[in-house]
């Protein structure tokens, strides 16, 4: 029991501290720097319009909701809280590293960071078995409540960590001079769509994930609208947001996992 109350505390601290940190890192800002004033620098096609970065306001309503829910007496010891705790207070910590090595212009590193906050993300939806419109064979139905303060917001925060660590591999490489083997900027960019694309399909096919993937279409969209000008990328990025859309409605329409 006592284990249980400090990993819960833990969560919450490690959740509100990677908030905060994400917020002043703007509000003052960290190095005298604004995020998307680092990312500009950058000769990449892949990030999207500024007004796709308020996303971040969704994905911390939901931890906020979570690290609420997931530190009440009753949630002590729901085993699907317990598999993930130090893994949430990972993954914000990795966040936190990556805010201070952005903005502290020490590029190379915030590739680690990115990757253990992909990598801690990826086991918590997996440990959660996040499911929608149908349930995996043997596994006990999740609360409705549950699904919404657990499943949706991890849903979220990991559909947007795989856009931004798409993006910080292209930023760190573009930053060490790497040519892309000749591959022109809007060849690469494509590519980089297409492979999200495949990550999103492969999500909507196997889990019917809606906020995952929604997600992933924002951010396609607002790529789309800022690379206007560059008629291969808006253009391909359109298409792939219809893509995107027909995989997930055929996921949701499959029928249930017997």
């Amino acid at each position: 029991m006592k284990r249980d109350l400090v990993r819960q505390i833990l969560v919450v601290v490690s959740v509100l501290a990677m908030i905060v940190v994400n917020v002043l890192a703007n509000a003052l800002p960290i190095n005298g720097l604004n995020t998307g004033e680092i990312s500009d620098r950058f000769n990449i096609l892949f990030v999207p319009a500024g007004y796709v970065f308020s996303i971040w306001g969704l994905i911390y309503i939901g931890l906020i909701a979570f690290v609420v829910y997931q530190v009440l007496p009753s949630q002590a010891e729901n085993p699907r809280l317990r598999k993930i705790g130090y893994l949430v207070v990972l993954s914000s910590l990795a966040n936190i590293a990556w805010i201070f090595l952005w903005h502290y212009l020490v590029f190379p590193p915030t590739l680690i960071a990115m990757g253990v906050l992909l990598l801690s993300l990826i086991a918590i939806y997996l440990l959660l078995d996040i499911r929608y419109f149908r349930s995996a064979s043997g596994r006990a139905p999740v609360l409705a409540l549950e699904r919404w303060l657990v499943d949706v917001p991890f849903s979220l925060y990991l559909g947007w960590i795989t856009v931004a660590t798409v993006a910080n591999v292209s930023q760190v490489l573009n930053y060490a001079g790497w040519g892309a083997w000749g591959i022109s900027v809007q060849v690469w960019a494509i590519v980089m769509l297409v492979v999200a694309t495949i990550i999103a399909g492969a999500v909507s096919l196997t889990r019917s994930d809606v906020a995952y993937v929604l997600v992933l279409i924002w951010a396609f969209i607002g790529i789309a609208l800022k690379h206007a000008g560059v008629a291969a990328v808006s253009i391909t990025a359109w298409i792939l947001v219809g893509v995107n859309a027909a995989l997930l409605l055929a996921g949701v329409l499959m029928k249930p996992s017997k």
